[in-house]
């Protein structure tokens, strides 16, 4: 796709997505530490990029999570952003449902990259991608005509599958029939293999996520946002990304909001106008209009008002409030860390948000030395600058990801 962005919006867009993993990775070591005075104890006034550790969580109430983490990594909803940005990149800067499914399932799923905390939309969308598919795979033998064996179905199936989990349509027939030559030279099963691979192909659902309403909903879309700003398919997009890992109403609305306001801050608009123009839209407005009342930061009060945990009606007015009341990147990092809770969800809007309209470096932007505290920064600064300046390079016809796509 051809982006809209103008030439002179890219430098802050592309802080913005890193402040998306610095804030991130920020926050991990004291994550889902709800006991704001045991935060306080352990972090003080900068708590941020503690190396995550089973006894900060000592004598209050949390949940620990990151066990072989070290100061510096990023969470599981950074790892799943990233996992969006690959597929990003591989599709030419546009959102393509079926290639982001297979990256998601070959990263989080048996044999993939990520080692660490598993949420429930990643457990379930897992599962649910895992049914979808054999459900797929038996309409495709109950509507094969040809007279097979059971072993020649279960050959065809390993044959096609790995076709299908990458081409669309068309581009199914002949790789499949080369496949399946390499096995069975007669036409007849080489036809069923393409009918089998065609079927599955028509029976594999983009809503593969769970019913499910919490942060993992909303951290994808700072870089989905700055591929499709000022777009008006952006809301689209933004449905049909977020059903992939949460096929929630709910979810779906609260993402809407989160991406109308980063679309805003992307786009050069003032906070208090990006805030207000995500609140009209939002599934709980009075919570928002109260997040965004009185004149000074107390997110610790926030949390105790609207909750701290992942649910997005809990953590959209508390990012709200944070974001109207903070001055400054590091400000608001440091609030959200000692708000406690989801600290690494609520980063993805925060961080983002904050560094979009400050930048990076000076009194307000994301501070030098935070950039460098990132595990592996190269790489993924690297790739958000190829994704915001649409430098990506063209992937050969069979090894490109192109199913699906949603313009």
């Amino acid at each position: 796709m051809t982006s809209n962005l103008p030439s002179d919006r890219k430098p802050a867009i592309i802080a913005a997505l890193a402040g998306g993993w610095v804030a991130d990775a920020a926050s991990l070591g004291l994550h889902w530490l709800y006991d704001s005075q045991r935060i306080h104890e352990v972090g003080g006034q900068s708590p941020e990029f503690l190396p995550p550790k089973a006894s900060y969580f000592t004598g209050g109430f949390g949940y620990f999570a990151h066990e072989g983490k070290q100061s510096g990594d990023i969470s599981h909803y950074g790892a799943a952003t990233g996992v969006l940005i690959d597929s990003l990149l591989a599709s030419e800067g546009e959102l393509d449902i079926r290639d982001y499914q297979r990256r998601f399932r070959g990263f989080f799923g048996p044999g993939g990259q990520w080692v660490g905390f598993l949420d429930n939309p990643t457990r379930v969308t897992l599962n649910n991608l895992n049914s979808i598919e054999q459900n797929a795979i038996d309409q495709a033998l109950a509507t094969t005509e040809a007279d097979l064996t059971d072993q020649q179905k279960r050959i065809l199936v390993q044959k096609v599958l790995p076709y299908t989990r990458r081409l669309t349509g068309n581009e199914l027939a002949a790789p499949v029939r080369r496949a399946i030559d390499l096995t069975y030279h007669e036409t007849e099963i080489q036809e069923a293999g393409v009918h089998i691979a065609e079927t599955i192909d028509q029976h594999l659902l983009p809503e593969s996520g769970a019913d499910d309403m919490q942060l993992p909903t909303v951290s994808k879309l700072p870089p989905l946002v700055a591929r499709y700003c000022g777009s008006d398919t952006l809301m689209e997009v933004t449905e049909a990304a977020v059903r992939v890992t949460n096929h929630n109403d709910e979810a779906v609305a609260w993402a809407k909001c989160a991406a109308t306001l980063l679309d805003q801050l992307f786009q050069g608009k003032t906070i208090s106008a990006a805030l207000e123009a995500a609140r009209t839209g939002a599934p709980d407005q009075d919570n928002l209009s109260n997040a965004l009342s009185g004149s000074s930061l107390d997110a610790v009060k926030a949390g105790d008002t609207f909750g701290r945990t992942c649910y997005l009606h809990e953590a959209m007015p508390v990012t709200f409030h944070i974001l109207s009341h903070a001055n400054s990147y590091t400000e608001a990092v440091r609030a959200n860390i000692q708000c406690g809770g989801d600290s690494c969800g609520r980063s993805w809007i925060i961080g983002p948000a904050m560094a979009a309209i400050h930048g990076v470096g000076g009194e307000q932007g994301i501070p030098l030395s935070w950039l460098a505290r990132v595990t592996d920064a190269d790489t993924l600064f690297a790739d958000i600058e190829s994704l915001v300046n649409g430098t990506w390079t063209p992937k050969e016809p069979e090894k490109a990801s192109r199913g699906c796509p949603v313009r």
